[in-house]
């Protein structure tokens, strides 16, 4: 099923065959010596990574809304807590090395005058128990979240206020140096993973090309999903939400499974990100952030997946350009594309392509 569908998927075809020259490609070249016009520098290959745990990020959100057609104000929440996840297992791997000669309490704890370590964070000294809960959490929260509002049935602007009010009630409650999460500054002087320094090129080389396998399997995931009888009745409930439920399809949990393993993908992307940029804090809930990413699968073009990754990597590009050069103006032309894509080009960039193909 899923060799038939990638072979009808052209742009899925492409992204893969990118994604692989990468992995290969990236390492070697970071190897050359800095001189060298073909060199790519340890701090390209940490922005590249980056960038694909961001597009992660954009697929997840285009499995639910480009083909459930829920408009997904929340998806920061899951990524949020991905990272989070990942980021108390790097600080418990900090050790010996932590202030105050108290190794067993992050150092924002001891700061704080706590006692003891929070029961919450006990296991996070494991890497596989810190990776079971980076699918866990995100997964077990849009489950519960969606079970109570898809078998309300509530849908359309009011789910997608919803959501957004999800994310920020975390936001809020992440930033209370009670919660036991580092409050405002949130977890960062990460030293360790799985015994490898951070800052070491081979370790930023590794986090690279995880990122981009994550991207791929992420991709493969939800193209299989897609290519079957689910993702039939996926475009069904989109298109025809009453009629598909007057055929007798549990439109309830067809909703409530999709939005959990994209959830899921979600909180991968969070913790593939968190080692990469060396911090994690509230801000990441903002419902801001989930808004952008709606932006970034309009742009690419919904319904695709492949789309999503092409409007992540082009807007993101543009974000470091601009914010570097042109800072006042970013937010600006940020909504500005969003306007153009939604009157000019409401398939975004892929559909304009593709467009272009056809007509040759």
């Amino acid at each position: 099923m899923l060799m038939q569908a990638l072979r009808n998927d052209r742009g899925g075809q492409v992204l893969i065959g990118v994604l692989l020259v990468l992995m290969i490609a990236v390492p070697l070249l970071n190897q050359l010596p800095p001189g060298h016009a073909l060199h790519v520098p340890t701090y390209t290959v940490t922005l590249m990574g980056k960038y694909l745990t961001l597009a992660l990020l954009a697929v997840a959100v285009d499995l639910v809304w480009g083909y459930l057609g829920i408009l997904t104000l929340g998806h920061a929440a899951f990524f949020a807590l991905g990272g989070y996840a990942m980021g108390m297992y790097l600080m418990r791997q900090i050790g010996d090395r932590g202030v105050y000669g108290n190794p067993l309490l992050p150092d924002f704890m001891v700061f704080l005058n706590w006692d003891e370590l929070p029961w919450f964070w006990y296991g996070f000294d494991e890497f596989w128990f810190a990776a079971l809960m980076v699918l866990l959490i995100p997964g077990l929260l849009a489950f519960v979240f969606g079970a109570l509002a898809f078998r309300s049935r509530v849908s359309g602007v009011y789910l997608s206020i919803i959501t957004q009010a999800l994310t920020y009630a975390l936001m809020l409650a992440f930033y209370r140096n009670e919660m036991g999460f580092g409050g405002n500054n949130g977890l960062t002087d990460f030293k360790d993973i799985l015994g490898f320094d951070l800052q070491a090129d081979s370790t930023r080389l590794g986090l690279f090309i995880a990122s981009a396998l994550a991207l791929l399997l992420g991709y493969l995931l939800c193209r299989y999903l897609m290519a079957g009888r689910l993702g039939r009745v996926c475009v069904a409930v989109r298109d025809a939400e009453s009629r598909a439920r007057f055929l007798g399809y549990r439109v309830e949990n067809v909703k409530l499974g999709v939005f959990t393993v994209s959830a899921m993908l979600a909180g991968v992307a969070g913790a593939l990100y968190v080692p990469q940029v060396g911090i994690i804090n509230p801000n990441e809930f903002s419902p801001l952030n989930s808004i952008e990413v709606v932006v970034w699968v309009a742009v690419g073009g919904r319904a695709t997946l492949y789309g999503a990754v092409v409007g992540a990597l082009v807007i993101n590009y543009a974000k470091t350009y601009f914010t570097a050069e042109l800072p006042e103006i970013w937010l600006f032309a940020l909504g500005g594309l969003f306007v153009v894509v939604t009157l000019l080009l409401p398939r975004g960039i892929t559909g304009l392509l593709r467009r272009r193909e056809a007509s040759a």
